[in-house]
């Protein structure tokens, strides 16, 4: 599969929204009622708001996955004091489990070395996630920080690595 990343637009915002995972991936649902359109239209907002990209699969040009930039990655509770890009990332959930990972987080983090000055990125990862840390560690991450977030006392993992 071929990825590009790009801006997200409101179309694939809305499929963001109505995407549902298995348990217990299912903490990374975004939980809006889709008949409240205040709440969807509050939501889609929060996309533009904070650095959001559309992950796109070139040949289909259909939503892969998306990522952000910013604050957004980051869980209240954790220690965010050193200087890092912090990369949140969520897959389609019929492409999890299909050890396309590695692909989407290279595709995120070249992106992220493209567009915006940094030296350290930064991913939070829920500690029962431990694809995710797997994938993370293979690709040059460190975890730096273990944590319980302050909304749902769950535990999470920092973790680090240079551009």
């Amino acid at each position: 599969m071929q990825l590009k990343v790009c801006p997200i637009d409101e179309y694939n915002a809305r499929i963001i929204l109505g995407w549902r995972y298995e348990p217990p991936y299912d903490i990374y649902d975004m939980g809006l009622a889709a008949d409240d359109e205040a709440d969807v239209a509050e939501a889609v907002a929060y996309f533009f708001a904070n650095q959001f990209y559309a992950v796109l699969d070139e040949e289909t040009g259909e939503l892969a996955a998306y990522c952000s930039f910013g604050p957004d990655g980051q869980v209240p509770g954790g220690d965010y004091s050193e200087a890092a890009l912090d990369i949140g990332m969520g897959v389609r959930p019929d492409l999890t489990g299909r050890r396309l990972g590695e692909q989407f987080l290279a595709t995120a983090v070249t992106f992220a070395r493209q567009t915006f000055p940094t030296q350290k990125l930064c991913v939070t990862i829920a500690a029962f996630n431990k694809r995710a840390q797997r994938l993370c560690q293979k690709a040059g991450f460190v975890e730096v920080d273990r944590f319980e977030s302050e909304n749902g006392r769950r535990p999470f993992l920092i973790f680090m690595r240079d551009i």
